[in-house]
């Protein structure tokens, strides 16, 4: 298995390690009773909600685990949920009840400063729509999380460099945003995702905006970035980019209604499994 390029980020915002129960690490993902409620009364909508209690009527709340080293595909059509699940595990909304720990951190008691340093320092985001800087250089691009970080000039580009290059784009450090084809872009926009080490990769619909070979290789990236030890969450609604990941959670109405595990959170992810399979049964 391939070494980091660089030590696990340390926690925020206590700078303490993640806790560890009695057989290993914290699980990346714990999410415990969550539900997330908008408006009030009658026109209450439970965007998550988990299951129903049959006597009382009401929700009992997501639960959802994902331990470190998982890939997990999380579909769903439009209204079911998964934005919304995508938005909280991404620090970027709150429940309206429930817990969810990060990285063994419990993030509903912290404020918005210490929100902001979770987002920078254990999670690293993808977009569809790459949200790269216009006219910028792709290794400033990818230097700029840890800038915010305030890590030091030439260690930031030490990183980024290490970055660009594990997403096989050592040759485009120098080239702006319009230089760069869609499936390019978004290497960069996953190297700077993984440029502070974070614990989780939340990608959004990564491959939407792309042709089918760029689709490929950008799947490709994360598949190795999984295979060295990555955590990755994906939302998609595209059954040929579940595919990649090790488990699928689909949801309907805010409810998990089918959770498949498609490989061993501790192995290769499939894509890299079925390949060593066919390469090793032709020798």
């Amino acid at each position: 298995m391939t070494p980091p390029l660089w030590p696990r980020g340390t926690a925020a915002p206590s700078e303490a390690a993640p806790e560890e129960g009695p057989w290993g690490p914290a699980p990346v993902i714990e999410v415990r009773a969550l539900i997330k409620t908008y408006g009030h009364g009658d026109a209450a909508v439970h965007a998550l909600r988990g299951p129903q209690d049959p006597v009382s009527g009401r929700p009992h709340g997501l639960e959802l685990v994902v331990q470190q080293g998982d890939f997990v595909a999380v579909m769903g059509s439009s209204g079911s949920g998964k934005s919304t699940l995508m938005n909280i595990l991404g620090c970027l909304d709150v429940p309206t009840s429930g817990q969810y720990l990060l990285d063994g951190i419990h993030v509903g008691g912290l404020d918005e400063r210490q929100l902001s340093l979770v987002r920078n320092r254990k999670i690293g985001f993808v977009f569809q729509s790459f949200n790269l800087v216009p006219r910028t250089p792709a290794l400033a691009q990818v230097e700029l999380p840890l800038a915010y970080a305030g890590v030091k000039p030439a260690e930031r580009r030490r990183r980024a460099q290490a970055a660009l290059s594990l997403v096989g784009l050592a040759d485009r450090m120098d080239h702006r945003p319009n230089e760069l084809s869609g499936g390019q872009q978004q290497r960069v926009a996953v190297a700077r995702a993984l440029v502070t080490s974070p614990a989780m990769l939340l990608a959004d619909e990564p491959t939407g905006n792309l042709d089918s070979r760029s689709t490929e290789d950008v799947l490709a990236v994360v598949d190795r970035l999984n295979a060295a030890g990555r955590t990755v969450v994906l939302i998609t609604h595209e059954d040929e980019v579940a595919r990649h990941a090790k488990r699928v959670v689909r949801l309907v109405d805010g409810r998990i209604v089918e959770d498949v595990r498609q490989a061993s959170a501790d192995g290769p992810p499939p894509a890299l499994r079925d390949h060593d399979s066919l390469v090793g049964g032709a020798r």
